[in-house]
């Protein structure tokens, strides 16, 4: 099968962490191996990782690889993720461009939504020549599994990351431009205000005269 992202959403809170922890125990299998898990839990609309780990087993491709699950994690626990999760076709209406920018993220929309707040989720990189085996073993929780091509999933996360910037990088012009519009309404309040000083100050010189 190659490399692929499994994901293991486990509906009882506690049985998350004790797949996780039998997969950093025991990452190889007969049919299988574990380079990366992470464990994760949605809270407030946004995923938030509790554990993790890496055994530094190499995979076929490093280079494209190399911290996926890491990377994953992290835009899922950031906007993107919270985009995501508050429902992807009911966010384009609000925000055509974030829309188009994550069309087809389909491992990270599917996280974000079937994830519910308080449930977890195991996202590990697994090379795989089936996929029984793990299976197998994750059969003993009450879960769903998920396969997602690791080559596909470091695309996508790519793209997310580069839709990341472009958002800060909004943000920041969009501030920018608050403290203008800002600065500007306090400069005319000032000039209003000394305008009208000035005129109090004539009245108050012509009383004088007209005493």
């Amino acid at each position: 099968m190659g490399e692929n992202v499994v994901v293991a959403v486990f509906k009882v809170e506690s049985e998350g962490y004790q797949a996780l922890t039998e997969m950093k125990q025991a990452p190889l299998g007969e049919t299988y191996s574990v380079s990366a898990g992470a464990l994760v839990k949605k809270e407030n609309g946004a995923c938030r990782v509790l554990d993790g780990f890496e055994t530094g087993a190499k995979t076929n491709d490093d280079t494209v690889k190399g911290g996926l699950i890491g990377m994953t994690v992290g835009i899922l626990g950031g906007p993107i993720g919270m985009l995501l999760g508050a429902g992807f076709g009911s966010m384009l209406g609000a925000n055509v461009d974030a829309g188009d920018a994550v069309y087809g993220a389909a491992m990270l929309e599917q996280i974000a939504e079937k994830l519910d707040d308080g449930m977890e989720a195991v996202i590990a990189l697994v090379d795989e020549d089936a996929p029984e085996e793990l299976d197998g073993k994750l059969s003993a929780y009450d879960t769903v599994i998920a396969r997602f091509d690791a080559y596909d999933v470091a695309d996508e996360v790519d793209r997310a990351a580069e839709m990341e910037k472009e958002m800060a990088r909004q943000a920041v012009l969009e501030l920018r431009k608050e403290r203008k519009e800002e600065r500007r309404r306090i400069r005319e309040e000032k000039l209003e205000r000394a305008h009208e000083i000035s005129e109090e100050n004539i009245d108050l010189i012509k009383k004088e005269f007209d005493k």
